[in-house]
Order: structure tokens, then C-alpha cells, then sequence
């Protein structure tokens, strides 16, 4: 399949993708790719697999995010992981929640979502780049547009750890697929 068998690799955002016309402008932007093991399934099923199986540590550095930045205004998450798990990829609709974004759009090929603040607006993407049918793709895509001070000091300290903890996270669920699929 791939010479990246457990690990993601930065890259650029797919120019079809719907999260490419956020670039411009933003304060932020980076995209991780990888093997699609499963590039049959939409995007919101690949999505929902990634979300649940967030490493605890994750939710860890969330819940610790959501308690240092209330003091500023800054929005409440709550966790990565918290999805209907009774809904299959077709119980969700725009608009509704995903973890700690809101659906705004889904196609078999990509879903974007998003958190808007005061602060700062967050678009994410997982797009199904199938332009080698023989290395199918998913692509990870982040775009961040800062409203105000307090947003630029905000992505000072989250957007270095951002780049160091998607990859993991990315690496992580790849093992999980791994081991469903040998086991």
C-alpha cells in the first residue's frame, strides 16, 4: 500500500477539496495525509472512525484546554470523541454536532466542518483523495481565520501543538485499522 504504513505526512491542501477556498487569507492552515484503507466508505465514515478513537490522552489536553481558556472567553468543546455511537455515518445531518465541531458540509468525498467564535473560525476537512486509484488518499485539513487579539495569541500556542499532536493522533488510529484488519 504505502512506504508510510503507521504514519501520516504533511502536505499540501487538495486544491478540489471545498476547504481550499478558506486559504486565502488564513492565519493558519496545514493538511496530513494518508492511506485510505477503506476508500469505498464516505468521508463521514472514515471521520466518525478517526473521532472514536481518539487516544485518552487527547481528550486529556482537551478537557485541560477547555478549563485554561474559560477565563477568556473562549468556547467550551468538550471532547474529540463525542459522537452519537449508535448513529451510523448516515445519522448525521448539516448543522448537527461532530465532537467538538458542527457539520457544515458532507459529500461521499469530503466533509468540512467547523467552529466559529468570537475569536476565531476553525474549518476542518477530511477530504477522499482518490486520484491514484492505487493509493487512495485521506487528506486532514485544518484552515483557521482569526477574528481578534486573543485569537492570534491563542493559535501562538495551539498551532505548534496542533502540528505535533495531529500526526500522533493520525499514527494512532491508523494502528487501530491495522489491528481490525489482521485481527
Amino acid at each position: 500500500m504505502s512506504k508510510h504504513p503507521a504514519r501520516s505526512w504533511t502536505c499540501p491542501l487538495p486544491p478540489a477539496s471545498l476547504i481550499a477556498a478558506e486559504l486565502p487569507g488564513a492565519d493558519f492552515a496545514d493538511c496530513h495525509a494518508l492511506p485510505d484503507t477503506r476508500p469505498h466508505e464516505p468521508a463521514l465514515a472514515s471521520y466518525l472512525s478517526l473521532m472514536a478513537h481518539t487516544p485518552a490522552w487527547m481528550n486529556g489536553l482537551m478537557a485541560l484546554r477547555n478549563r485554561l481558556v474559560q477565563p477568556f472567553g473562549l468556547k467550551h468543546l468538550g471532547r474529540l470523541d463525542a459522537l452519537r455511537p449508535a448513529d451510523a455515518a448516515s445519522g448525521y445531518r448539516v448543522g448537527e454536532r461532530l465532537g467538538i465541531f458542527s457539520l457544515v458540509t458532507l459529500s461521499e468525498r469530503e466533509l468540512v466542518l467547523e467552529d466559529d467564535d468570537k475569536h476565531l473560525r476553525v474549518r476542518l476537512s477530511l477530504y477522499k483523495d482518490g486520484g491514484d486509484p492505487a493509493r487512495p488518499l485521506l487528506k486532514l485539513s485544518a484552515v483557521v481565520h482569526v477574528h481578534r487579539g486573543l485569537g492570534h495569541a491563542y493559535m501562538a500556542l495551539v498551532g505548534p501543538v496542533h502540528r505535533r499532536i495531529v500526526p500522533l493522533m493520525l499514527s494512532h488510529w491508523m494502528r487501530q485499522q491495522a489491528g481490525t484488519a489482521h485481527g
